[in-house]
């Protein structure tokens, strides 16, 4: 799926275009609910096509105006300097009342629509585009049976997921299958890694990277891969090919992969195998964290591309599993405090970390089980990661939201 801008701000964009649908007016003032983990991750991120603007009302009162809602994910794809006027306008009079939602669900989002004596309400769940419920004056107009967050949205069993099999698909797979989705990722995701490159968004930390460490593929792979995420949370209009419900995650995965493909003329077909290995090992890895937490999906993200840079220098399966423990044994979590250019940064360290990993790999160095968080086999491992980003920091996700929503 491609998505235009940060995830969680489009979410809250795609709501308020859908109650305006349903609505079938322009509505007097909104009333925005969001769970913990949405006021977190769209308090600093800038809005594509908004002028530079953040904030909850302000995602909202775009999707309304001139967002379209069966565009989903890229909804602001058609916003006009008219629309941004009527936001500012908007904005000015605060007709938008931001509520923190009290959910332990952590993509939960309630947009509520007033128009004189007719409301709409729109609830999301689990999924950015996961519509549960649609009220419209107090009555259910529609209400999904299903309410889990690997629902009808998400068929696949994602509990059939493991290292071996991951292998075993890449390696088998008909290309021919893949090859649009594959063809579209690398399009998108390095457009906008060389926007981010020249273009003015967030620190230039590309550029910096670039300049500032000896010239090679693994300074490029990440500068190019910090640069495409540092356009993308500084408003960049490009669409990304997302994973796991997340555009950085979707550029941490395929974005030094292709990198390192270019720069050492690796095949077509072995880069596409490579990045079909690197995008389910992200998904893999997210079904134990799930879709939002106070660990920074970075971390998954790099150490799946990480392993696939092994497996596309024809690492058996047993290198595949040192590449994970490698990484794992150094960066097992890094606090996710919301969506912001600095991610960008993030991103960068924990690509560090899985280079660094593959490197080790291919040296014949690992590290063994029970050296910290290891287990005795790589999935295990995975496993033990994603409880404690689950699970382990659900606490500390609560902690930073508190201390981000009181700032």
């Amino acid at each position: 799926m491609e998505a235009m801008g940060c995830t969680e701000p489009i979410a809250l964009s795609f709501a308020g275009a859908k109650a305006r649908q349903v609505l079938g007016k322009i509505p007097e003032r909104l009333v925005a609910k969001c769970s913990g983990n949405m006021l977190k991750n769209v308090r600093c991120v800038v809005i594509p096509q908004s002028g530079g603007m953040t904030g909850i009302p302000a995602a909202v009162w775009l999707g309304v105006l001139g967002g379209d809602a069966e565009a989903q994910m890229e909804v602001l794809h058609h916003i006009e300097e008219q629309h941004r006027l009527l936001m500012e306008e908007q904005l000015r009079a605060g007709t938008c009342t931001v509520q923190h939602l009290e959910s332990e669900i952590p993509l939960h989002i309630i947009v509520e629509a007033y128009a004189g004596s007719e409301s709409v309400s729109i609830e999301i769940r689990y999924n950015h585009t996961n519509i549960v419920r649609i009220l419209k004056n107090g009555e259910v107009l529609w209400e999904k049976d299903e309410d889990q967050e690997y629902s009808a949205l998400n068929p696949a069993d994602r509990s059939l997921l493991n290292l071996p099999d991951i292998k075993e698909f890449a390696d088998t797979v008909d290309l021919k299958d893949v090859e649009a989705l594959i063809e579209r990722q690398i399009r998108c995701n390095m457009d906008i890694a060389y926007e981010g490159m020249s273009g003015n968004f967030g620190v230039g930390i590309g550029r910096i990277i670039k300049k500032s460490y000896p010239e090679g593929v693994v300074s490029r792979m990440k500068a190019y891969t910090a640069a495409a995420s540092e356009a993308r949370m500084g408003g960049c209009e490009m669409p990304v090919v997302i994973n796991s419900g997340s555009g950085n995650q979707g550029l941490t995965s395929s974005v030094p992969v292709i990198v390192y493909a270019r720069e050492n003329n690796i095949s077509r077909q072995r880069l596409y195998r490579s990045l079909v290995f690197s995008n389910l090992m992200t998904i893999y890895q997210k079904r134990f964290i799930g879709s939002l937490s106070a660990f920074c999906g970075a971390v998954s993200a790099a150490c799946s591309a990480g392993v696939a840079l092994t497996y596309m220098n024809g690492g058996d399966l047993p290198m595949l599993a040192a590449t994970v423990d490698n990484t794992m044994a150094n960066i097992p979590g890094i606090l996710c405090d919301g969506a912001k250019v600095s991610c960008a940064a993030k991103i960068a360290t924990s690509l560090d970390a899985a280079i660094m990993s593959h490197y080790m790999v291919m040296n014949g160095e690992y590290y063994t089980a029970h050296t910290g968080i290891l287990q005795e086999e790589a999935d295990q491992t995975i496993s033990s990661v994603g409880y404690i980003g689950r699970v382990g920091m659900m606490q500390t996700d609560k902690e930073l939201i508190q201390l981000l929503v009181k700032s």
